[in-house]
């Protein structure tokens, strides 16, 4: 019978060194000034730190955005389509994508064009529409991705999610049918930013470690709103003083719908298969092993094949240029054409109004006006704050759209498009799908919960 390894000191110390500095940075909740908020915030070392470098760079970041959207926009022409050849790996992992995502790319790049340059349909480059997208969320995105890219290898590659794999199976698997690994994906989201959960998942998948359905369930399930959004969509709706409530409502939901929707279609019926064959999670603790002795040497182990600082850099790189090159554009491309619906048609308007009868089933006040808010989310998450805000009165359904916006979660001016440009295996009408079943499972438990909290049960 195999025992236990004895490790050194300083094999311990591989492991627990970039771990730790890794939780530091993506998980441990610090305190923030928002000076346009006038409130403290909590958020977390590495949004500040990609914050101050917005903050120093702030007046390149639209030319930087602009050069990265062409760059992808024409080297996907070159190499998608053929008109270049090579047989250089990383070029083709950049650029070289099906001719759907290759025409979304293009279409990104000459929304760019319209919108740096201010040409074109104002449609397409108005404030509420390519402007908003471009100048509002590609320019926090893009360096989001390079410090995100740059740092995650922290904790993907010396042993933590092993670590914490080992000892979270036997919760993470019955309870919401995942591998305990990803309860790492569950914290960096819920703590700091739906986009470096998107991020994680996507590494872990393309690396072999989560199967199709795991990594379909845990990018729509678990990349949660930030702390600092939930306090704005509530600001915007005037309910500041039920933060406290507030949040406690939208975890709990979350986490009930983190149980419902894994186990009904469609994402019950995505294979457990894995991108890269013969790759298997072996979640079983051998004989003369305790949890706690084998997730240390599952660990170990990782970090002990790490290859070092230059390996570290380069695939820290590569994270950010994929993420640069693949993803910006897909948000660019999806998040314009979801606002110009949004804003310049009646198509959410028309398809809310099947929500009126289960609204006023509910007894949900205003109910008309409420359900021009429902599906509206599915195109950005501050829409049905902003709507609620100007129709609306009545303080419970005010409660309940705030707290449904951001438990619905795949708006596609973000965390939707991050899922499609990525390797994922979730397509855009599974993704509304999802956010239907969402957007039900939230309307009914919030009802009864703001009734509780605003007394007027």
């Amino acid at each position: 019978m195999e025992g236990k390894k004895r490790y050194s000191s300083t094999q311990i110390m591989k492991f627990l060194i970039p771990s730790i500095i890794g939780i530091i940075l993506f998980m441990v909740p610090v305190p923030k000034f928002n000076a346009e908020l006038n409130v403290n915030e909590t958020t977390i070392p590495v949004k500040i730190l990609a914050d101050l470098i917005s903050d120093g760079i702030g007046s390149f970041i639209p030319t930087l955005v602009f050069i990265i959207l062409m760059i992808s926009s024409i080297g996907t022409l070159i190499f998608s389509f053929g008109i270049v050849k090579t047989n250089n790996k990383n070029l083709n992992k950049l650029f070289k994508t099906t001719p759907v995502w290759a025409i979304t790319r293009i279409l990104a790049g000459v929304f760019a064009v319209m919108v740096f340059f201010s040409v074109g349909p104002e449609q397409i480059i108005s404030g509420d529409t390519g402007t908003f997208i471009f100048n509002d969320l590609l320019t926090t995105l893009v360096i989001i991705f390079v410090i995100a890219g740059l740092l995650l290898p922290l904790l993907l590659d010396f042993g933590l999610l092993e670590f914490v794999g080992t000892l979270l199976t036997k919760f993470m698997r019955p309870v919401f049918t995942l591998p305990g690994r990803s309860a790492v994906d569950c914290f960096t989201s819920w703590l700091g930013d739906g986009t470096l959960g998107v991020m994680l998942t996507n590494n872990q998948y393309e690396e072999g470690y989560y199967t199709q359905r795991e990594a379909a369930v845990i990018a729509t399930t678990f990349s949660a709103v930030s702390i600092t959004f939930c306090l704005v969509v509530l600001a915007e709706v005037g309910l500041t003083r039920l933060f406290l409530p507030y949040y406690l409502t939208v975890s709990f939901i979350g986490v009930v719908i983190a149980i419902i929707v894994p186990r009904i279609p469609p994402l019950s019926r995505k294979k457990d298969v894995y991108v890269r064959e013969g790759v298997k999670l072996d979640e079983s603790i051998p004989a003369g092993h305790s949890l706690s002795s084998y997730a240390l040497e599952c660990a170990v182990e990782r970090a002990d094949k790490h290859e070092g600082v230059v390996r570290f850099v380069e695939s820290g790189l590569m994270n950010a240029m994929q993420m640069w090159l693949g993803v910006l554009p897909v948000v660019m491309a999806f998040g314009t054409i979801a606002t110009m619906l949004s804003t310049y048609t009646p198509i959410f308007e028309i398809l809310g109004k099947p929500f009126i009868p289960l609204l006023k089933l509910l007894a949900i006040p205003e109910a008309e006006a409420a359900s021009k808010t429902m599906l509206v989310g599915f195109t950005d998450m501050f829409l049905p704050a902003i709507i609620a805000a100007g129709e609306i009165t009545s303080e419970l359904t005010l409660f309940i759209v705030a707290v449904v916006s951001v438990t619905q979660l795949l708006y596609m001016s973000e965390v939707g498009a991050l899922i499609l440009g990525s390797d994922i295996p979730v397509n855009l009408w599974e993704l509304f799908v999802i956010f239907i079943q969402r957007t039900l499972i939230s309307l009914v438990l919030v009802v009864l919960i703001g009734r509780f909290i605003l007394g007027l049960a």
